[in-house]
């Protein structure tokens, strides 16, 4: 049985030198690149949400570092007395509702300022499988283009809770082209040296 899938990709006329700056987004796949490029002394900087896995978190992230989005208590909630952040890995979860939000608003400045400066970016993507908060979870309603079902507000990471605090939404192509396109042009306009790795997570499924 064959265990790897064989892709021929052609070397691209521009490639990545030490000189360049990289950001990473998206899944584990991200931070496997990420650590042997640091490890290479790159100038790198890894999700600085945390480990995202579906194309609307990812580009929810991109978006919130080019506004430089500053997130307020209104913004976490508190589950097994640890606050959390719902667009946010649990590396970011305190049981101080302060220091929670303190690390997590100098994650988004430093990723604003770096992104000011960055000549690739790297996007893994890892999952179509986008989870909207049911009415069960706690949650602060907010708007933006790259959430589906009505601006219903999304769950980049579910921080263990409940089950029944997520209805899972199954993304289609058209939902997955408009927040990409959309990322997209907003980062070339904020940015318009850099250049755009798209890549998946190298998982095969059977089904």
């Amino acid at each position: 049985m064959n265990f790897t899938l064989p892709i021929d990709i052609k070397k691209p006329p521009k490639q990545i030198s030490y000189k360049d700056n990289i950001l990473l987004v998206g899944s584990c796949f991200t931070e496997h690149i990420g650590n042997s490029l640091e490890e290479l002394k790159f100038s790198v900087l890894q999700n600085p949400n945390g480990i995202l896995f579906d194309p609307i978190s990812v580009c929810k992230s991109l978006v919130s570092h080019i506004q430089n989005k500053q997130y307020r208590e209104e913004d976490l909630f508190q589950l097994n007395e640890v606050w959390n952040s719902w667009q946010h890995h649990s590396r970011f979860s305190n049981i101080d509702k302060s220091e929670c939000l303190r690390v997590i608003n100098e994650s988004q400045n430093r990723a604003h300022n770096f992104l000011k400066e960055v000549d690739w970016i790297i996007i893994t993507l890892g999952s179509s499988f986008y989870y909207l908060l049911s009415e069960e979870a706690p949650k602060k309603e907010e708007s933006s283009k790259a959430t589906p079902k009505g601006g219903l507000v999304g769950a980049a990471n579910c921080h263990r809770a409940p089950a029944q605090r997520f209805n899972k939404h199954l993304l289609g192509i058209d939902e997955i082209i408009s927040a990409l396109d959309d990322c997209y042009h907003q980062l070339l306009q904020f940015n318009p040296k850099l250049n755009i790795i798209f890549t998946v997570s190298p998982v095969r499924h059977i089904r």
